[in-house]
């Protein structure tokens, strides 16, 4: 069977390499129980490091939108260029305040 495919980077997702489920409607914004995908871990932390709750709930409900925000573009065209199984540490906040 083939790898998962992280529907942000279009990496496939390897076992073993950290991973997790994003909401696409951020939990604390009615999104629990509602429809998740499975990111690799720096995809994950990426995206809450860019948007906030509200951000994502009220213009990011999407990958497709996810992918379109400029500051995730970015990020994703470095992060392909990387092996499936890459993890670093993202570093804080990014959004601006």
């Amino acid at each position: 069977m083939d790898d998962p495919i992280c529907p942000l980077c279009l990496r496939p997702i390897p076992p073993g390499v950290r991973q997790s489920l994003h909401h696409l409607v951020p939990k604390l914004k009615g999104g629990k129980g509602g429809p998740v995908v499975l990111l690799h871990q720096i995809c994950h932390n990426e995206i809450h490091a860019t948007l906030t709750e509200a951000e994502l709930a009220r213009e990011y409900t999407a990958i497709e939108a996810l992918r379109g925000h400029p500051q995730l573009a970015k990020f994703i065209a470095w992060v392909r260029k990387r092996p499936p199984a890459f993890y670093a540490r993202t570093p804080g906040p990014r959004r601006k305040r």
